[in-house]
């Protein structure tokens, strides 16, 4: 805690930083204002009865950063952008120049790749802010008085969303923090004191074993979900002596970190844009008035209603999608020329193919763990929820997930931008 502590001390000690923290925090304000001005013409209390019901959108809602849920006039959030970057990454493995431009040409490839990203984000959000839209309206919960009403609505939840992305560019500019990951961290903790509020409204002392239970299996949670994200298989590597004129050069001894946990929370958001692509699929189809399309919009609601079903099939999706992700990100073959153009081999390891071979085999076993362990944090809620029988305590393990690893990682950079003016 001491450290913790002497650490934001000296983040407020050097004047740029302390400027730079500045500006964080403003746009996070700016961030939870936007956040909390709601479109027109909603029930609340039946959007709150739709979100308890359909589970699906509870999901949706953690990376939006609740601004679904107050049906803010960025009701999407930053959902439209992550699946655009998802896209694209998928992208990489049919076209070859733009895997290229994402992985071989640094910083100006990398500005190349968001700017399409930012680009294909726009139609992404004007299909799914119509989507979400008409659903609404068919449940009842959101009223059109005329097609300009609804073209005005998608037009202000786009723009929302791009006001959003830019304020998490902004943020990531200042180097102390990524701003996409801190907007989600900073709606899931805004979150919090609602919770805190319904569970100190619906204690009782008969209920007291149940509390005992969910604050036990939080703590279990959190400690878990550290320890795997930090978690990594090291696999030695050894780098060959070369003589240099009269200079002996190599020779030295280090290791290859290997994450536990390589993917982080995209399978997640893979499979829940799976998910969600049929019912907003069918939302717009049926704005056709085609029967068979309201049909199967209304089979796919009720569909998601149903707790086992839908947390089986939530759970194999993050579990396929976890090998699938790390497949496009980890290549074997790759590292294995890198490390013999660097000199560096495993011991016992022929470079080459069998060092690819073994790489592989590696990642696969990890990948394993992984899976499970992200596949058992995606339907974490109903576990617990089942097990405490409180309405309330369904603790979001994705949501503890993203705050665990954004939280790391940002004081991960705050560190080295200490460091780096200490020295």
């Amino acid at each position: 805690m001491k450290d913790f502590l002497d650490k934001i001390i000296a983040l407020f000690k050097f004047k740029d930083l302390r400027r730079r923290i500045l500006i964080i925090l403003g746009l996070l304000i700016i961030f939870r204002i936007v956040a909390n001005i709601p479109l027109p013409g909603v029930d609340l209390e039946r959007l709150k009865v739709l979100f308890e019901t359909n589970k699906l959108f509870g999901l949706i809602n953690i990376f939006t950063g609740n601004t679904l849920s107050n049906f803010s006039i960025a009701l999407l959030g930053l959902g439209p952008y992550i699946t655009a970057i998802i896209i694209l990454q998928l992208l990489t493995l049919i076209y070859p120049r733009l895997k290229e431009m994402y992985y071989e040409e640094g910083e100006i490839g990398r500005a190349k790749f968001n700017q399409y990203a930012r680009i294909l984000t726009v139609p992404l959000t004007l299909l799914q802010s119509f989507g979400f839209l008409k659903f609404l309206e068919t449940q009842g919960i959101l009223f059109f008085a005329s097609q300009f009403d609804l073209l005005r609505d998608i037009i202000i939840v786009t723009a929302g969303t791009i006001f959003l992305m830019w304020i998490g560019e902004l943020i990531t500019e200042q180097k102390l923090a990524n701003g996409i990951s801190l907007l989600i961290f900073s709606g899931i903790v805004a979150g919090g004191p609602v919770v805190v509020q319904q569970a100190i409204v619906n204690f009782s002392i008969d209920k007291i074993d149940a509390y005992i239970l969910l604050v036990v299996l939080a703590i279990i949670v959190v400690a878990g979900i550290t320890f795997i994200n930090e978690g990594e298989r090291r696999i030695p590597l050894n780098f060959a002596k070369r003589v240099r004129g009269t200079k002996l050069y190599g020779g030295v001894s280090t290791y290859l970190p290997i994450k536990i946990n390589q993917a982080g929370v995209i399978p997640i958001i893979f499979a829940i844009s799976v998910l969600l692509f049929p019912a907003t699929l069918f939302q717009i189809l049926s704005a056709t008035g085609i029967d068979i399309f309201k049909t199967l919009a209304n089979d796919f609601n009720k569909f998601y209603q149903n707790r086992l079903i839908f947390g089986i099939l939530y759970f194999i999706l993050v579990f396929a999608f976890t090998y699938f992700y790390t497949s496009i990100t980890f290549e074997p073959n790759e590292l294995s020329l890198n490390l013999q153009k660097a000199g560096a081999f495993i011991p016992g390891i022929r470079p080459g193919k069998e060092t690819a071979d073994y790489l592989s085999n590696i990642v696969n076993r990890i990948n394993l763990g992984g899976g499970l362990f992200l596949g058992v944090i995606a339907v974490l809620p109903y576990i617990i929820e089942g097990l405490t029988k409180l309405p309330f305590a369904a603790i979001g393990g994705t949501s503890i997930l993203i705050v665990v690893s954004v939280a790391l990682e940002t004081l991960r950079q705050i560190e080295a931008e200490i460091s780096a003016r200490r020295y």
